[in-house]
């Protein structure tokens, strides 16, 4: 979403927003991507059909878009989509935090601990943000 907020957004705010949750996001994805390698057995892989919003038959993570939902998003245009970005970024944020949280309570590892905590804060340091440009349209 955010990737494409950077190009498709009418709001120079929120394109710079995106720019920012993209370069934030990009370094913990690979953080947590490493941990998966390094954790694995050898040869280990996500298992087949699961995607970024599958939780391994738990059902979608908190805070992922239906297909419907990133339907509509990548069809709408102007003020619309700034919306649906924004609108759609802070559900997809709480998820974050969400799962950040339920981290650092039953975590083991320090480093998954201490990089949930950060999720934690930064994340709700831009939903406050977001809302904020919300309130602005």
């Amino acid at each position: 979403m955010a990737a494409a907020a950077e190009t498709k957004a009418t709001d120079p705010k929120v394109k710079a927003l995106a720019t920012r949750i993209k370069g934030a996001q990009e370094p913990e994805i690979d953080e947590m991507t490493s941990w998966l390698s390094d954790w694995a057995a050898p040869g280990a892989s996500m298992p087949a059909g699961e995607s970024h919003g599958d939780m391994g038959g738990t059902g979608p993570m908190p805070g992922m878009m239906t297909a419907d939902e990133m339907a509509a998003f990548t069809a709408a245009t102007g003020a619309d989509f700034d919306r649906m970005f924004l609108e759609m970024m802070i559900r997809h944020h709480q998820g974050a935090i969400t799962m950040a949280a339920a981290q650092r309570q039953q975590g083991l590892n320090p480093s998954a601990k201490a990089l949930a905590e950060a999720v934690e804060r930064e994340q709700a340091a831009e939903i406050t943000q977001m809302r904020s440009l919300l309130g602005a349209k």
